[in-house]
């Protein structure tokens, strides 16, 4: 199915405010105080790493995945970042940070903890996270590219940023560190 995507390319924040949700412009206005340039493309809503694939080619990077669990008791929130088309399976993750049943949480702990919805995870929800109440994770496949493509905290834009960015300004300027993971690719 083909969605709509704005082919236009920008280097900068939206020109106007109209049509744009709050905590979008809180995103960019982070960035820019930051200094943390980046590429920024307007599409339709995306749901699913299968949709970014248009944007993908457009930017070219390879939007990260993000997954928002938690334990079963609901005691424990993370937001894993991994490649856009590697396989997830819980159990690879739980035995690396010694937690049992992990699952994915849900939605009214993402818009609690994250101020996001569905479909818009993104490493930049941790700006909204201001008791550090989800810890980070990060595959380490991710690191190796020298951008990551996420989402302004809304799923109807997407933006390529430097890796280093957002190691070096961006998440200490949030109070987040990360734990590194490692999760195998599926053989075919």
């Amino acid at each position: 199915m083909r969605f709509y995507i704005n082919s236009t390319i920008y280097t900068t924040r939206p020109q106007t405010s109209e049509g744009r949700l709050t905590k979008e412009l809180r995103t960019y206005d982070l960035l820019d105080s930051l200094q943390i340039s980046y590429t920024r493309i307007d599409h339709a809503a995306t749901a699913t790493i299968d949709d970014c694939m248009e944007v993908e080619a457009l930017l070219g990077i390879h939007i990260c995945k993000n997954l928002f669990l938690c334990n079963a008791q609901k005691t424990a929130f993370y937001l894993l970042m991994m490649p856009g088309h590697k396989k997830f399976k819980t159990k690879n993750l739980s035995k690396q940070i010694g937690s049992a049943r992990l699952s994915f949480a849900d939605d009214a702990h993402m818009k609690e903890f994250l101020d996001i919805t569905p479909g818009s995870v993104s490493i930049l929800g941790l700006a909204n996270d201001r008791e550090n109440q989800v810890q980070l994770l990060i595959d380490a496949d991710v690191l190796r590219e020298p951008y990551i493509g996420c989402h302004p905290c809304i799923n109807t834009s997407s933006l390529k940023i430097k890796t280093a960015d957002i190691l070096e300004k961006f998440l200490p300027a949030v109070h987040h560190a990360y734990t590194l993971v490692e999760l195998p690719w599926e053989e075919a």
